[in-house]
């Protein structure tokens, strides 16, 4: 079940990655403007923030495949309506499809993997998330490979339903879950009590959800702050890769370590040592210190996606990881969407490397309440 789960992580994502590099194509053919398009991608992050909380309680009510199920047939359908897209609109309707079906799929996998993987939750989170990285690589090549053939963009897209298409096979075939459908309430204000108890889980919420807004702020704009510093487009777009690249193996071992040490204090070393390495970047008179620094970079932030989860859910009272979960996931990632904006208003005031200087400040300061909690 581990498999298929990180298989969908993976498939959902080569989905999600494959649309910033086939923007170009994409804006051409469907006649989008640079504004209208980037509406459309907000549109897609605030859906899948959305669907966070209600899916995550719904498969604590019910059972994790009542929700995965029906997950995996929305993606599917998603990116049937984005390969298949001949108007602006449909194209709309597909990414909005596309972030519902993630949305779905996000917080009661990532609770299932916890019910699996008690005794070593951290590793099985670290594996699960680094389908992240395996999605994000097999993007670049497909997308890669598709603009060097000269086939059209929806053509990428036909892989991706394939492999959908088998990993929701394999769910059904391996899955020994019921499925529940009866009426089923929500209760936020219970949610939001919970995971806001104490004093120290509101500075862990705030801590993440400030690190996932640097998250998103430097994905964005990383091969950005490359060339305004004057290295080449191909040098920025390898640097960006080596992110997930150094990701793959930093996840599942940063899950590994926070199985056998504190959390907190894994997480506050290594967001200390990615701090570090984008200060590096900042400062890198040469592509090989650049190069050296992204993978600083990469192996200190990568390691907070599995500690964040476990952190959460082993919080979480018997009953109520999958709401738990899904609704701090819905804080971090509201949080995540406000990064490209923040960074770039920063960027047009002062310039790029002023921004990412914000950003190693707030590296820091997350790194410094994870200590202080631990010390606690």
């Amino acid at each position: 079940m581990l498999l298929v789960l990180v298989l969908g992580w993976a498939a959902l994502q080569v989905a999600r990655f494959l649309l910033p590099p086939l923007l170009p194509r994409i804006t051409d053919t469907l006649g989008f403007s640079p504004g209208a398009i980037g509406l459309v991608l907000t549109a897609f992050g605030l859906v899948y923030a959305a669907v966070q909380y209600p899916s995550g309680t719904y498969s604590d009510a019910l059972s994790r495949a009542t929700l995965l199920l029906p997950g995996l047939a929305v993606l599917l359908a998603g990116v049937a309506v984005v390969a298949g897209s001949v108007t602006a609109w449909v194209f709309v309707a597909g990414v909005v499809v596309l972030g519902v079906g993630k949305g779905l799929f996000a917080s009661p996998s990532r609770a299932l993997v916890s019910d699996l993987f008690d005794e070593r939750r951290g590793r099985a989170l670290g594996v699960y998330s680094a389908g992240t990285d395996i999605g994000a690589l097999a993007a670049s090549g497909l997308a890669v490979a598709t603009l060097a053939v000269g086939v059209g963009w929806r053509t990428a897209f036909v892989p991706v339903l394939v492999a959908l298409a088998l990993v929701t096979l394999l769910f059904v075939v391996w899955n020994r879950e019921p499925y529940d459908l009866r009426r089923v309430g929500l209760s936020p204000r219970q949610t939001a009590g919970r995971i806001a108890a104490t004093r120290d889980q509101r500075e862990l919420v705030a801590a993440f959800s400030l690190f996932y807004f640097v998250v998103g702020g430097l994905t964005n704009f990383f091969p950005t702050l490359l060339v305004e510093a004057g290295f080449s487009a191909e040098a920025a777009g390898g640097s960006f890769a080596l992110l997930f690249a150094v990701g793959l193996v930093a996840k599942p071992g940063a899950g590994e370590l926070s199985d056998r040490f504190s959390r907190l204090l894994v997480g506050s070393v290594a967001l200390a040592a990615a701090a570090g390495g984008l200060a590096v970047v900042l400062v890198a008179p040469s592509l090989p210190v650049v190069a050296a620094g992204t993978v600083l970079v990469a192996a200190g932030y990568k390691t907070q996606f599995p500690i964040a989860d476990a952190v959460v859910m082993e919080a979480a009272p018997e009953g109520s990881v999958g709401a738990d979960i899904g609704a701090a996931r819905a804080v971090f990632l509201g949080a995540s969407a406000l990064g490209p904006g923040v960074v770039g208003l920063v960027a047009e005031l002062t310039t790029f490397a002023g921004a990412f200087w914000l950003l190693v400040a707030s590296f820091l300061l997350c790194a410094a309440v994870l200590a202080r909690q631990y010390r606690r």
